[in-house]
């Protein structure tokens, strides 16, 4: 009895132990602890807005026929030709002058000494070429009194332009020989020309000064006897010829 007994209880404790095993084996896994979720970038900042576009005015100018036909570029034009006529005669009497005297010394020379030549070919010779640095002289100061007195017109030209400009809020102006084809209302050429005229109807030329002929310079020992004139005022009159 006791055996049957002891027999039974080691059944009963292997059954419960093949049990436990059974359920510990059928038993689901343990779950690994889930990490963290990430955390999500920070939003970036709505993008600025477009500006809004702005409207294009233009305007377009003829400059040059304003430096050609306003009343003052007429003027500054007609006496700049009158003072360049005023030394192309004074020029003209001295080359007249030179010449009677080349004359002269190519009429005398079989009668001088060769020292007399060339002393006198010296004295010659210098005379032509102060008379070309005369020409020089006058015809740099013309250049000089026409851009001054072109500039007074183009100061006035462009303050009438920016006036009209900020009338007709035109935020682009356009010389009109740069373009080929536009709208004939974006120009304003005839408006500026009656403003530049009301301005500006008389403008006198500060005539500047020839700048004096340089003493003469000791001239070389052996010179030809009578060399022609040959000033750039003779050869400009000799083309046009």
């Amino acid at each position: 009895m006791p055996n049957f007994v002891f027999r039974r209880a080691a059944l009963l404790l292997s059954l419960l132990l093949g049990f436990v095993g059974n359920a510990a084996a059928q038993a689901p896994p343990a779950k690994a602890p889930t990490p963290a979720p990430a955390l999500a970038p920070a939003p970036s900042p709505p993008a600025a807005p477009l500006p809004a576009p702005q409207n294009l005015s233009v305007m377009v100018v003829d400059v040059q026929a304003l430096l050609q036909n306003s009343k003052a570029a007429k003027m500054v034009r007609g006496q700049i030709e009158q003072k360049r006529n005023e030394y192309t005669k004074e020029i003209s009497r001295e080359e007249e002058t030179l010449r009677t005297e080349r004359d002269t010394l190519q009429r005398q020379q079989a009668s001088m000494s060769p020292e007399t030549l060339n002393k006198k070919g010296r004295e010659f010779q210098q005379k032509v070429n102060d008379l070309d640095r005369d020409v020089q002289s006058k015809r740099a100061a013309l250049e000089k009194s026409n851009n001054e007195a072109l500039t007074r017109i183009q100061q006035s030209m462009l303050k009438i332009i920016a006036d009209i400009a900020r009338q007709r809020r035109a935020n682009l102006v356009l010389q009109r020989t740069d373009l080929v084809l536009f709208d004939q209302s974006f120009d304003v050429t005839d408006q500026v020309m009656q403003k530049l005229d009301e301005e500006l109807p008389v403008l006198t030329v500060n005539f500047a000064a020839p700048e004096p002929v340089p003493a003469a310079s000791a001239a070389p020992a052996e010179t030809a006897p009578a060399p022609p004139v040959t000033t750039r005022a003779a050869t400009s009159k000799s083309k046009k010829k």
